[in-house]
This record gives C-alpha cells, structure tokens and sequence, in this order.
C-alpha cells in the first residue's frame, strides 16, 4: 500500500499522486513491482527499498546518485508468536529515503511510530520540512521505546508478584519472554545511538548551522541513551530476579526431598522391627499374648524418638 501526504493549512491531507514535497509511505501490502516502478519514477535504487524490508537490517544510513537512506529499527508488539517464550516486543526497520523534492518511509509492518504521523498526533510535523520530519521519527522512535519500556517493567512485576504465590513454569516462562524483548532492545537501541552520534558528526542532515534542530537533535540522543540505559537495568534486575528465583526453586525442591528422606527413615523403623519378627525362626516374647502391641509399642517409641531427634537437629 502506497499512500502520499501532504500538509495544508495545519492539516494532514492524503493525495491520489506524488506531489513535490509530499510525504510517501509504503506499508503491507504491496508487492515488488510495485516497488520497482516507485523506484524508476522517482530515480530511487531498488536496494534501498528491499533493504528496509529486512527484519534483521541494521541501523545505518547510505547516499547512492543523491539519494539518500536512513534506517532505523523501532519497537513492534509481536502479534504472530507462536510460543509463550517468544518475545513480547520485536524491533523492525524503518527505511527513511530522501530526494531532492520527496521523502520515503518504508517498513515490513505498519508501524506505530508512523502511524502518528499519519494521525497527526506530532506537533508541527511538516512533511516538505526533510530535515525536521526526519528528526521527528528519531524522536517518536525514542519515545515508543520508552513506552514500551514501561509496559515490559509493569509486565514483569506484576508477574513477579504471582511468583511469590506460585512457582510455576508459566510464570518463568513469561519472563523468559521479557527478557528477549529486552535484548531486542539493547542491541537495537545501541545501534541506532550510534547510527545518531554518526550522523551527527558527519552532519549527514546538513543541520548543523540550524541551532533549533541541532538543540533537537541533542536531546534526541541523550533521550535515546537514557532508554537505552532504562533497557539495560530493566534486563539486569530482570536476570537476577530469574536467577533468583531459580535458586529458590532449587532449594525448596532440596528441602522437600529432604523431608521425604527423614519420613522415610521414621518409617522404616517399624519396618525393621516386624521384620525380625517375621522370620521363622524362635523370637522372645513371641508366644506371649501382649507381644502384638508389645511391637507396635516399641516401634511408636522409636520411631517418635527418631523424630524428636530429627527435630531438634532442625532437620524438619
């Protein structure tokens, strides 16, 4: 799906064709020809197209005949997991494409942070503006991960809390699920901070006189750094919180074998001493008529002084 945008009079308005200085979006679904035509309208190489539809591209930008490419991976609720250990959130590739009188953006799956932008929930977004619409999905993208951030932390307390009650692998397994959504993250967010310190060294954007978007562009990568310190902690805790847990596992299930060990041994004891007078052989006080309950009296004694003995080694 191909659409063009343009904006009038603090308006977002969607057109038939491309226009000079629209907004283009190609989101699912649309296939390659589709693709190939857009690229040989407007002078685009196809790569650049194709190489933001890869999931596991990285963040980076390219020129090639005055064009020019951004890639950016942001956050993306898995909704096609087909385990409970897959990860909560994946990260995807936007592709950013600038020529001289457009601007591209092209992603594998419709995309939160475009969405915004296609409601119109950013301020002062202006599609002929490159410079600031490019800066702007730099920022959204920091905040979606943010956002996301938070809902993964509320997520893994609140399961943490049921693990207090239940040790179950349901449990387990739901963090196990956080915490690949959280080295998603990690490397995602390192790369795109590099991605950003480079372009800014470079100034790739051409906005380095612009002391407005420059202050922007700033506080874009120190937001970015603090997410991406954010993802680090949360993982951290998130680890010891499971390597925790799983001692705790282990210890309890050490504490019940225990437990079975010592009735077992309590229990044996009368056992033992049936057995002996179960042999056919000549025992004491067997002909008696008291010799029942004489047994079944000092099996009781033994077995409840093993117990106390057991007890006071705090064994139970």
């Amino acid at each position: 799906m191909i659409e063009y945008y343009t904006k009038k009079q603090g308006e977002l308005h969607m057109l038939t064709k491309a226009e000079p200085g629209c907004w283009i979006n190609i989101e699912p679904p649309f296939n390659r020809e589709e693709l190939q035509h857009l690229a040989e309208e407007h002078n685009i190489p196809l790569d650049f197209f194709t190489d933001s539809l890869d999931i596991d591209e990285r963040s980076r930008y390219e020129t090639e005949d005055g064009v020019r490419l951004i890639v950016i991976n942001t956050p993306l609720l898995n909704e096609v997991d087909e385990e409970e250990v897959d990860a909560i959130f994946i990260t995807v590739p936007i592709g950013i494409i600038l020529t001289e009188q457009h601007i591209f953006t092209i992603s594998s799956h419709p995309n939160p942070v475009i969405e915004r932008f296609q409601t119109n929930k950013v301020k002062f977004f202006d599609p002929q503006d490159h410079k600031l619409f490019v800066l702007q999905i730099f920022q959204q993208t920091v905040f979606r991960y943010l956002s996301c951030l938070r809902q993964l932390n509320r997520r893994s307390n609140i399961i943490e809390q049921k693990l207090y009650d239940s040790s179950q692998n349901r449990e387990l397994m739901q963090l196990l699920s956080i915490e690949k959504s959280y080295v998603y993250f990690i490397n995602s967010l390192n790369s795109n901070e590099l991605l950003k310190m480079k372009i800014k060294r470079t100034d790739y954007l051409g906005i380095g006189r612009d002391e407005e978007l420059t202050d922007l562009f700033e506080d874009i990568i120190i937001d970015n750094s603090q997410a991406l310190e954010m993802a680090n902690v949360y993982s951290n805790i998130l680890n010891g919180t499971m390597d925790a847990y799983s001692s705790i596992i282990s210890n309890n299930l050490n504490i019940v074998m225990q437990r079975l060990t010592l009735i077992t041994i309590i229990l044996m004891v009368p056992t033992l001493v049936a057995s002996f007078y179960g042999m056919n052989v000549h025992l004491p006080l067997q002909e008696r008529p008291y010799a029942f309950i004489l047994l079944i009296v000092i099996s009781l004694v033994l077995s409840l002084a093993l117990a106390i003995y057991f007890q006071r080694k705090r064994l139970f």
